[in-house]
């Protein structure tokens, strides 16, 4: 029996998965990315201790809040900050994405008055066109950032198949190293490669992630255990370190097709309903407002989404050996889209166990 709607996350499960990624990449550091967790320590104490080298977070209040927790580790930003929040980047991250030259002399500056350096990564766009200079800017932002006292080009990185969709590959792989070698020959010393996201676990399993590339992105496929270019399962990893849970506040038989006249349903869509007869329907107490209901899979094969309102899940549960009760826990696998809204949402418990 349950109260309310939860998120469960197997940090034993996370743990593995971390270091199955780290012993595939071969050497390769992994940063292990907790954004959809909203910044949850457990989850990136649970990376680190699979061998991850550093946490990387979209959001400089999730690092804070890791870094509070008593996480030590190189903290990554992956989202470009504002000149407005230079010092507070300077402050909590130890790497940051960057693609505009007014917001490193803003970090040069921020980093100044802190009296340190502060590293970044230029980010070049390779197709995808998310963040990201076009490579032919690259050079002019090197010089620019190369006469800055109190910044450092630390490496060279892009991002692939969040936006665009654009599989990383031996093309855009290999554009980023040269752009990589390009820009080391103009500075006169070694850069890092931050060869993507989880998507460019795919180039590796097909073989055609460059030795040149010294560390990924990885959240996503540690986290949920699939690719993210296929969504499939990879490198063997658990499929279900994070579990969702609802309970159950309705339980009845009723018709498979609505009454009356149709119009707008709460979010302006025209749903459309096959007549399957009468047949048992369960209502959990979650919706929209905490979970896409689209991105959920019920473990048990007799249970089917139906659709959700703003605070109600719509299940057919005629295909269960007995109908639940109220109070009875439903369970399903979050896809991405699902997590990232169960773990914002305030009224979605969240849970660790397995430590």
């Amino acid at each position: 029996m349950s109260r309310s709607a939860a998120v469960t996350v197997d940090v034993h499960k996370v743990r593995t998965n971390t270091h199955a990624v780290v012993s595939a990449l071969g050497g390769r550091g992994v940063v292990g990315v907790t954004k959809v967790t909203c910044g949850a320590p457990e989850v990136a104490r649970a990376m680190l201790e699979g061998g991850a080298v550093g946490i990387a977070d979209s959001r400089l209040e999730n690092i804070a809040r890791m870094r509070d927790a008593g996480l030590v580790t190189e903290f990554w930003s992956l989202r470009a900050t504002v000149p407005e929040l230079a010092d507070d980047v300077v402050s909590l991250v130890d790497v940051s994405l960057e693609s505009e030259i007014d917001t490193v002399h803003a970090l040069d500056e921020a980093a100044a008055r802190a009296n340190t350096r502060h590293r970044f990564v230029a980010m070049v766009d390779l197709g995808d066109l998310r963040e990201g200079m076009m490579p032919a800017e690259l050079p002019a932002f090197l010089d620019a950032a190369a006469a800055l006292e109190h910044v450092e080009v630390y490496g060279i990185g892009a991002s692939l198949t969040c936006y665009g969709a654009i599989v990383p590959d031996a093309d855009n792989l290999g554009e980023l190293v040269a752009l990589t070698r390009s820009a080391e020959a103009r500075l006169g010393r070694r850069l890092h490669v931050s060869g993507g996201m989880s998507s460019s676990l795919d180039a590796l399993v097909e073989g055609v992630l460059p030795d040149r590339v010294d560390s990924l992105r990885v959240g996503e496929s540690i986290l949920l255990g699939v690719s993210t270019v296929t969504r499939e399962p990879i490198l063997g990893l658990h499929t279900d370190a994070i579990v969702a849970a609802a309970p159950v506040i309705e339980a009845m038989r009723k018709p498979s097709r609505p009454r009356g006249t149709s119009a707008q349903d709460a979010f302006g869509g025209r749903p459309v309903f096959a007549d399957r007869g009468e047949r048992w329907r369960a209502i959990c107490a979650i919706g929209r407002q905490d979970v896409d209901p689209d991105g959920i899979t019920p473990f048990d094969p007799g249970v089917e989404v139906l659709g959700a309102s703003s605070d109600h899940l719509v299940l057919d549960v005629d295909g269960l050996a007995r109908p639940p009760q109220p109070g009875d826990v439903i369970s399903f696998v979050p896809n991405y889209s699902a997590t990232l809204r169960l773990f914002t949402s305030p009224y979605v418990e969240k849970r660790f166990v397995g430590a």
